[in-house]
């Protein structure tokens, strides 16, 4: 360990300063391992050598998997709600047109990165709820543009009188779940990957149409 210690500090004085790259590549090899193995599987040495560095000057870098765990978790769901954020404040979209836009935004980000929603719930439910406070997932939804003009049609009875959360887990649901699902889902139906892929790319198309119907004022 010593040895290897000594040849992660030889390496970084060759560089002068510790190199940007170098984070960049050991966080990119965090976040596939962390995704595909979870917290508590991943072993830092795991990292080093997806990163293609030696253990030591992972180290350096990021003195604990705990510390560099948590900028990853951190920037997986500042990256599930940023775009979110865009979507539901826009003044000049409506009610419809970002139902349209968040399931294409999902299923967008969820076919390129199919493990995150269940990544995230796992580690969630272990005790990283309050990683939501630290990125102001409450603000970003429920005192968004999307919620006061969601009010405002129940309010003028264009659509049924129900708690926001209901009209948000339907949207949340029906975009996100099938990702978690997938593995059963393929396995009903005998769908491969690609047939999955164009399965959700249909759901673009009808997710709008399904959350309008459940809506609809009786």
């Amino acid at each position: 360990m010593v040895k290897l210690e000594q040849m992660a500090k030889k390496e970084l004085k060759m560089t002068a300063v510790p190199d940007p790259s170098t984070e960049e590549k050991i966080m990119a090899a965090a976040r596939t391992v962390f995704l595909e193995k979870g917290f508590a599987a991943t072993r830092t040495r795991d990292i080093a050598e997806a990163a293609g560095i030696n253990h030591a000057l992972l180290n350096y870098y990021f003195r604990s998997k705990e510390k560099l765990f948590q900028i990853i978790m951190l920037n997986t769901v500042k990256q599930f709600f940023s775009s979110l954020s865009v979507v539901f404040n826009n003044p000049e979209t409506s009610l419809e047109k970002k139902v349209e836009e968040v399931a294409n935004y999902y299923i967008n980000l969820l076919t390129a990165h199919p493990d995150i929603p269940l990544f995230i719930m796992t580690e969630m439910k272990k005790g990283a709820k309050d990683l939501m406070n630290q990125v102001g997932a409450k603000e970003i939804v429920m005192k968004s543009v999307f919620i006061k003009q969601y009010q405002q049609a129940v309010k003028e009875g264009k659509i049924q009188k129900l708690p926001p959360v209901h009209f948000l887990m339907n949207v949340l649901g029906l975009t996100v779940f099938p990702f978690i699902a997938s593995p059963m889902i393929k396995g009903l139906v005998d769908l491969s990957d690609t047939e999955f892929t164009s399965l959700m790319q249909e759901r673009k198309k009808l997710i709008p149409i399904w959350v309008k119907m459940i809506l609809k004022a009786t």
